[in-house]
């Protein structure tokens, strides 16, 4: 005999539901939107948030972007200008446009609530390519887990580009599966100009185009392939931007950060520290919380034949094998995996409920699955939402009360960038050469809110102090 569930009619109803887990998915980012932005991983978000903020001061320069910090920590080289070419910086025109609009929450809130309906748009996309090849409940269930996942809450509201260019890569390939089925060329166009942003604001979503590879030498062959307008065409759309804004930041080496370490700098790529890192503590235990390893696994051994699905995990495992160290250094590079994971994890959840129809209280099996699922992973991510360290807020306002708007500071942070912006200050992260020459190149300040550090004790018995408490210390250089 069955346990039987009486479910409440509107929860059948699929508009509802569908709502409902959009809704679900914007309060729970909500969490801590206003906060400072010193959580985890803040070091890579001012330097975006950054960008987003000078494009509010001086205007929107889509060709120049600038940010903060003009040591030699990024590239090697000084960066007087404080150029920043990374990822195109579409991210950061909307932050500073949306802010410009909607000023009711800090310039940082809003940077988040950004990203926020990027999550929430990807999540849309990501249901209509699941139900397209799975079914309605695949497509809800996928949906569901990409917006509740505890990893992916965190990550789809923070300020970096990874959220905008998820978004792009699946809206994308919702356009490419369209146009597969009805062969339209404007939709294989809005594809090529889709997937073109998604590289620009983020190179590595070149990996979300295996499918589309394997459509096009299934259609027409190895030796034809390349002969075809249509694909000419949606290369050129896709890769020339990206190409010519390569080429445009080549003339400025200074503000390009090291990047040649994300591929195997360290050398693990296939080690065993890359399998256990990736696999093991990231996918594993951070993303699917241990018990949601069991029905991940059953998604991918009963859907082996999809080539959609395929693709879309070979893409990702070569997203991981190429970009190796820099995935095994840093968690926030998964964000790219979990659209794939969602999908997975769904049907293998949908085939655990299906299978529970069969037992007696079967159904308590893959709720329990799940629910240790999330308990496991919250656990962990809801640390990445801490302020470790609040004295860098006063000591950056005490910066922007004591010094003029166009002083350039030290803010002593060994490195960390998190510190410099929150004094609203151009200037340096580090002392990263003598002090005499740094203030050659024109530093005028310094903070620090280390104070048993041995360099800031030497400073304080050299420089004049404008201000000093129990957490931080304020110098004039001079």
């Amino acid at each position: 005999m069955n346990l039987k569930i009486k479910i409440p009619g509107f929860l059948t109803n699929l508009k509802t539901v569908f709502w409902a887990i959009i809704i679900l998915g914007l309060i729970i980012r909500l969490y801590k939107i206003n906060t400072p932005l010193l959580d985890w991983h803040s070091f890579r978000q001012v330097d975006t948030a950054s960008v987003s903020r000078y494009f509010l001061r001086d205007g929107i320069n889509m060709l120049e972007p600038r940010y903060h910090d003009i040591s030699r920590v990024q590239s090697g080289m000084f960066n007087p200008e404080g150029y920043r070419f990374v990822e195109f910086p579409i991210y950061n025109a909307i932050h500073s446009i949306t802010y410009k609009i909607f000023p009711i929450l800090s310039f940082d809130a809003v940077g988040r609530l950004v990203s926020i309906v990027f999550a929430l748009l990807s999540s849309v996309f990501l249901y209509k390519i699941s139900t397209f090849y799975f079914g309605k409940n695949v497509g809800i269930l996928s949906m569901f887990l990409y917006l509740t996942l505890p990893f992916n809450i965190f990550f789809t509201r923070v300020i970096l580009p990874e959220p905008l260019a998820v978004m792009l890569g699946l809206s994308g390939l919702w356009f490419f599966i369209k146009y597969s089925k009805e062969e339209k060329l404007s939709s294989l166009f809005i594809f090529s100009i889709l997937m073109s942003a998604a590289i620009l604001v983020k190179p590595y979503l070149v990996f979300y185009n295996i499918y589309p590879v394997y459509f096009f030498l299934k259609k027409y062959g190895y030796k034809k392939v390349m002969f075809k307008k249509e694909i000419i065409a949606s290369l050129l759309i896709i890769f020339l931007p990206f190409i010519l804004w390569r080429l445009w930041i080549a003339r400025h080496p200074e503000g390009i950060p090291f990047w040649k370490w994300t591929l195997n700098g360290d050398g693990v790529r296939f080690k065993p520290a890359f399998w256990y890192w990736i696999f093991g503590e990231r996918i594993g235990k951070l993303i699917l919380g241990v018990w949601g390893i069991y029905p991940f696994m059953i998604g991918s051994l009963n859907n082996r034949k999809n080539p959609f699905l395929i693709s879309f995990i070979l893409g990702i495992f070569l997203y991981l094998s190429v970009i190796a160290t820099a995935n095994v250094r840093h968690d926030y590079y998964q964000t790219l995996i979990v659209p794939v994971i969602s999908i997975v994890l769904a049907l293998g959840v949908q085939k655990m409920f299906e299978d529970s129809k069969k037992i007696k209280y079967g159904i308590f099996l893959p709720l329990g699955i799940m629910g240790m699922m999330f308990l496991i992973s919250a656990f962990q991510v809801k640390e990445y939402y801490k302020i470790n360290h609040p004295e860098i807020i006063n000591a950056g306002l005490a910066v922007e009360r004591l010094t003029p708007e166009d002083a350039l500071v030290i803010a002593s942070y060994n490195g960390d960038t998190a510190f410099l912006y929150h004094t609203a200050r151009r200037g340096w992260p580090v002392v990263e050469l003598p002090i005499e020459e740094l203030i050659k190149e024109g530093a005028q300040f310094f903070t620090s809110v280390n104070l048993n550090d041995s360099q800031t004790i030497e400073f304080m018995k050299k420089f004049q102090i404008l201000e000093k408490t129990d957490s931080y210390v304020v110098l004039e250089l001079k």
